[in-house]
């Protein structure tokens, strides 16, 4: 089992910053993938971005260039560095981990809000 916290969200100015952070309660190190997901008010739950073990990164197309996923396995972290937010990018953030295809654990959400 492992367990997720997300930590970081907040309020934030449209074109301002965040950082979210994913803390694992065990070892990532054999965690095929890591990934955000994001889910706005009235919306389904969307990919945002992952990471696999050897450190190959996707993005949705509405982050990329934005967004920065990074994991760092000696820590047991997670990490979305989130820039040029937009008011479109509010939404719960959760963090969820594949041991090999099916993302089996997930994280309790932290909320990001852009404000225009």
């Amino acid at each position: 089992q492992v367990q997720l916290m997300e930590s970081g969200g907040g309020l934030v100015q449209a074109g301002g910053s965040l950082r979210l952070s994913c803390a694992a309660s065990s070892s990532i190190y054999n965690i095929n993938t890591m990934a955000w997901y994001r889910q706005a008010p009235g919306k389904q739950r969307e990919l945002v971005a992952t990471v696999t073990r050897g450190g190959s990164t996707d993005y949705a197309d509405s982050v990329k260039g934005r967004f920065t996923i990074s994991r760092d396995n000696a820590k047991n972290m997670v990490y979305l560095l989130m820039n040029s937010l937009k008011v479109e990018d509010t939404a719960v953030y959760y963090c969820a981990a594949a041991r090999v295809v099916t993302y089996s654990y997930w994280g309790q959400g932290t909320q990001v809000t852009v404000s225009s």
